[in-house]
């Protein structure tokens, strides 16, 4: 077995020399009552989607960095006293302003073109017209739609709070290895772990011949993986690990059987924190069985819940280190339909993944060809709206942030995997305001997605 790599919870110098050069060059604070001069997102704070040119029309698109007209220049403006213009990235002269009631781009020189920026709480604000009790808003959704892309003009309120997100943060130097949180700390994190060819079957045979990972479980934890995917689907036997179906699946492994290899492996090592991702498609008194059989697994859980971390926020993973608290399991299940059956995962200590995390969505295309880098909510659409943006008072929730493909092509996932840092550096980071704490990778052994881990846990996000 190969050491465990102290590394991923502390970055290199190398690292660090690396960042240093790159991620902290000045920015305007945002904590003045009107942000300075410079570049940002200007990011709606129900949506979590940037404002970008489109033609002309200025709408909501999904945050991608600087490849689509969404960073923008606070400067003071020219014709209007105490007012502020934001000045296209890309097309100099041409600012975001109104005609009528929708947003649109127009001369820097109009007064249409001209904002009063204020505070909004909790690091937001609103943009508002020079006399007039007009604002850049997000247009309301009809019931059962998402949001209208266009932006438009109408009146203050929740819909008119948006973020300025620096487009290069300022960022700080890493804590020392006994005073981090949990939510400062970044975890090289393995998509679909279980289906890796090597511990068992996991699908149709067809399918089994594009395995996401190729080293199984044990090997992933002595290599430095320490947050785990797992699809998990009911049959006879209990939660089996399968993808998309257990139909066909030859010598398919049990849930609990990777959970015990997890809780061996923490049992071996105490200063190690693992974190469990289950697609659910299980009833939860199945599940609740499942977890009964892993021996000492109640020595380890980490129950967020009885902690006081939704008013407090995380703990320092040196005091849960100490503590024991070692394994935490998230289920992506719904907890209205498991209070409809009576039996909620919490009460046998399985987090509702939606109230803990934040996560962007989970693909970036088919596994050739073109990619999408975009970087939004997976729980935003016509049913649900879970900005990446999610903060609340006292807790930020932790950030999964995906990079992988539909299918896992081995060079493809070579390619990407070189590129997940910078992908977290320019898209997600700013996507979220925070800092991804699980990077999800099909082949981690390809394309040293450990690097990029490294060089995440050489910094924190403000």
């Amino acid at each position: 077995m190969r050491p465990i790599p102290r590394s991923l919870l502390a970055a290199t110098a190398a690292a660090a020399a690396v960042l240093g050069a790159v991620l902290t060059a000045p920015s305007p604070a945002l904590a003045a009552e009107v942000p300075g001069a410079g570049a940002y997102y200007v990011q709606s704070a129900t949506t979590g989607l940037n404002a970008a040119d489109s033609a002309g029309a200025v709408v909501q698109h999904n945050p991608k960095g600087n490849e689509d007209h969404q960073q923008w220049t606070l400067r003071a403006s020219g014709t209007t006293a105490g007012s502020y213009v934001l000045e296209s990235a890309d097309t100099a002269g041409s600012c975001l302003g109104r005609s009528g009631d929708q947003a649109r781009t127009m001369a820097c020189t109009s007064d249409d073109a001209a904002w009063e920026v204020a505070p909004a709480g909790a690091d937001q604000y609103t943009l508002k017209a020079p006399g007039a009790e007009r604002y850049l808003t997000v247009a309301a959704k009809a019931p059962g739609a998402n949001y209208p892309a266009q932006l438009v003009i109408g009146s203050a309120g929740g819909l008119a709070a948006w973020y300025l997100t620096p487009v290069a943060p300022t960022v700080r130097p890493m804590p020392s290895q006994g005073e981090r949180s949990l939510d400062q700390v970044t975890f090289l994190t393995a998509h679909n772990a279980y289906a890796n060819g090597v511990d068992g079957g996991f699908a149709p045979p067809f399918v089994n011949l594009v395995p996401n990972q190729r080293r199984g479980i044990n090997q992933q934890l002595a290599d430095g993986v320490r947050g785990f995917m797992l699809d998990i689907h009911q049959t006879p036997d209990g939660a089996i690990l399968c993808h998309n179906s257990c139909t066909l699946v030859s010598r398919p492994v049990a849930l609990w059987v990777d959970l015990q290899r997890m809780v061996d492996f923490l049992k071996q090592h105490p200063d190690q924190f693992v974190t469990v991702f289950l697609e659910d498609y299980v009833d939860p008194g199945v599940l609740r069985g499942e977890l009964a059989r892993v021996s000492g697994l109640s020595d380890v859980l980490y129950r967020p819940d009885r902690t006081g971390v939704r008013q407090n926020g995380w703990p320092k993973l040196a005091d849960l280190l100490a503590a024991g608290n070692r394994l935490l399991i998230f289920t992506d299940h719904s907890r209205a339909s498991d209070e409809n059956a009576g039996l909620t995962r919490d009460s046998f200590g399985v987090m509702y993944q939606r109230e803990w995390t934040v996560e962007n969505y989970w693909s970036m295309g088919s596994g050739i060809g073109t990619s999408d880098w975009s970087c939004y909510s997976r729980w935003y659409g016509a049913d649900t709206n879970i900005p990446l943006t999610r903060t609340e008072t006292g807790f930020r929730p932790l950030f999964v942030m995906n990079h992988f493909r539909d299918a896992t092509i081995a060079s493809t996932a070579t390619t990407d995997n070189t590129k997940v840092a910078d992908r977290a550096q320019r898209f997600c980071l700013p996507g979220a305001r925070k800092k991804p704490n699980f990077l999800a990778v099909d082949r981690y052994d390809l394309g040293d997605p450990a690097s990029a881990v490294n060089r995440l846990n050489g910094y924190t996000y403000p």
